[in-house]
């Protein structure tokens, strides 16, 4: 998975368990495109504090998704929702369609 797609889920399932600053300077640098030394001095800190604020917020996130594997789970819920939706659009086997939604049901 792209590394920007996958902080990006990290970020939407877990970003809220991080502080408000930890927020501010990681949307700031990953999602506003802001390089360390741009988001230091909007932000008032060394670029290095940004860094490392980066850093461990990194390390946070992957830590919460080893945990709980909830993008896990939900990357694995779309693809089997994107399945039934192709089988559908192709008149697919309704068995098919059936068992896979079964095992959605059965993961929820």
């Amino acid at each position: 998975m792209e590394k920007f797609v996958e902080h990006t889920y990290l970020y939407d399932f877990y970003g809220e368990l991080l502080t408000e600053h930890q927020r501010q300077i990681y949307e700031s640098v990953i999602f506003d495109d802001l390089s360390l030394a741009e988001a230091a001095v909007d932000l008032n800190i060394s670029r290095q504090g940004v860094h490392d604020i980066i850093k461990r917020c990194n390390a946070s996130l992957e830590s919460y998704e080893s945990k709980l594997h909830l993008v896990e789970k939900f990357l694995a819920l779309k693809k089997k929702a994107e399945e039934i939706k192709r089988l559908a659009a192709e008149n697919g086997d309704m068995n098919k369609i059936e068992a896979i939604a079964g095992e959605i049901i059965e993961e929820l």
